[in-house]
């Protein structure tokens, strides 16, 4: 049965330097028989400052390094790679969109994400983010057939709104990418919460890489990178450091479940 692999890094503000740590995870999950891995949110540049984002977001128009790295890797391993948080510059003046693409082992891009939910959020420790003040929110729900079965995109704090994954779910989606860099505040609250909620409520698969550790801009990450079966059970975990956790998607035990809903 095809294995998914999800890969968890802590990312920093040199490209260069996030893109050969990719690299390396990405052949050890091809090593270990992954046909697809998933990176996460923010995989190639978690940036200091609102700048620093526009600076390096790949133009509208055309592949820019970021999805040409992508595309060069994903054919020269013979994998498919699921990659999210590459910023896009927007039509809006000193916006971007936040995008997921999904490459097959050919390197081709089949599909691209725009992130539709934006976090924006005053923590009572003193924390507040607002991706909606350089971010172009998507609108559209986005689900592709891979070699592991239909994927529902979604990113990060999408994973608060169910009726995303419904919707994905009723679109046929057996198993959801949630790429995160989810924060460490929120994080060890609600975390494995939702992602055991979502995977439950619509017994599906969900496969979760996220980020972890510190970042510059005084950011820090929860990691935990999770892949949940349909009954909300853990598959595995990498709590921190960089990794790769596997799971396989076993569509025989979705519908199964499904089934057994829909008849009681």
């Amino acid at each position: 049965m095809p294995r998914i692999a999800a890969i968890q890094l802590n990312a920093g503000a040199d490209i260069s330097k996030n893109l050969s740590l990719t690299r390396d995870l990405v052949a050890q999950a091809c090593e270990e028989g992954a046909v697809l891995a998933a990176l996460p949110e923010c995989f190639a540049l978690m940036a200091a400052d609102d700048q620093q984002r526009l600076q390096f977001a790949e133009p509208e128009s055309t592949p820019g390094l970021v999805q040409n790295f992508l595309s060069d890797l994903a054919k020269e391993m013979g994998i498919w790679i699921l990659a999210a948080g590459v910023f896009v510059r927007s039509r809006q003046l000193n916006m971007v969109r936040n995008a997921s693409f999904l490459f097959d082992d050919r390197g081709i891009c089949v599909c691209r994400y725009d992130k539709i939910h934006l976090f924006n959020v005053n923590l009572s420790n003193g924390e507040r983010y607002s991706e909606s003040s350089y971010t172009e929110p998507g609108t559209e729900i986005v689900i592709q057939d891979t070699p592991v079965g239909t994927c529902g995109l979604t990113n990060c704090y999408d994973v608060r709104f169910p009726s995303l994954y419904k919707q994905l779910a009723e679109n046929g989606a057996s198993w959801f990418a949630v790429p995160s860099a989810f924060a460490y505040t929120t994080g060890k609250d609600h975390w494995e919460v939702l992602l055991r909620a979502r995977a439950i409520e619509n017994h599906a698969y969900v496969v979760a890489p996220a980020q972890w550790g510190r970042h510059p801009g005084d950011r820090q990450t929860y990691g935990h990178s999770m892949i949940v079966d349909p009954w909300g059970e853990i598959i595995a975990c990498q709590t921190k450091g960089n990794g790769v956790i596997f799971g396989e998607v076993e569509i025989d035990r979705v519908n199964s479940i499904r089934r057994r809903f829909m008849d009681t």
